[in-house]
C-alpha cells in the first residue's frame, strides 16, 4: 500500500484535492475523503461542486445519500461505505485505519507538520507499505522529496 505524504505550502487543500480525486476516479476508482469536523466537510462538499466551471467531481457528504454508490464520499471517519480503495486524510490528522486501503493521500499544513513527521516516523518499516513525501518547489510544482 502506498502513502503519499503532501505537505501543502503553496497550495491549498481546494486545488490540490480535487486534482487528486479526478486522478482517482479517472481510473474508474472511488475515494474516500475523511475530515473530522462538520465545516470543513461542508466546505469540501461546495468545493467539489466549484472547484473549476467545467468540471463535476461526483461525490456526497456520508449519510446524506446513498453512499454505496458515491464515487467520491466525504466522512467524519475511516468507513468506506461507497467500498472506496483510495482515502484522503484532509484535517492534518493521521489514522492507521487508513492502511487497509490501496492508497492513502494524507494532507498536511504546516500547523500539522509535528504529528505528519510522527506518522512517517511512525510508518518506516512497516512490511508492504510504501511512503512518499511531496513538497512543492519555488514554481508551486509538487516534487517527490522522499
Amino acid at each position: 500500500m502506498q502513502v503519499d505524504f503532501y505537505h501543502l505550502t503553496a497550495t491549498h487543500l481546494d486545488r490540490a484535492l480535487p486534482s487528486i480525486a479526478e486522478r482517482v476516479i479517472a481510473t474508474g476508482g472511488r475515494l474516500l475523503i475523511v475530515a473530522e469536523g462538520d465545516a470543513q466537510r461542508a466546505a469540501l462538499d461546495r468545493l467539489l461542486w466549484n472547484y473549476a466551471p467545467d468540471s463535476f467531481l461526483p461525490h456526497a457528504i456520508a449519510g446524506a445519500d446513498d453512499d454505496a454508490a458515491q464515487p467520491v464520499l466525504i466522512a467524519p471517519d475511516v468507513n468506506a461505505a461507497n467500498h472506496a480503495r483510495h482515502i484522503a486524510l484532509v484535517d492534518g490528522q493521521w489514522r492507521d485505519e487508513a492502511l487497509k486501503f490501496d492508497r492513502a493521500f494524507h494532507f498536511f499544513d504546516s500547523d500539522h507538520i509535528r504529528a505528519a513527521r510522527e506518522a512517517w516516523k511512525g510508518l518506516a518499516g512497516r512490511e508492504s507499505v510504501e511512503r512518499r513525501y511531496w513538497k512543492q518547489n519555488d514554481a508551486g510544482r509538487w516534487e517527490q522529496a522522499a
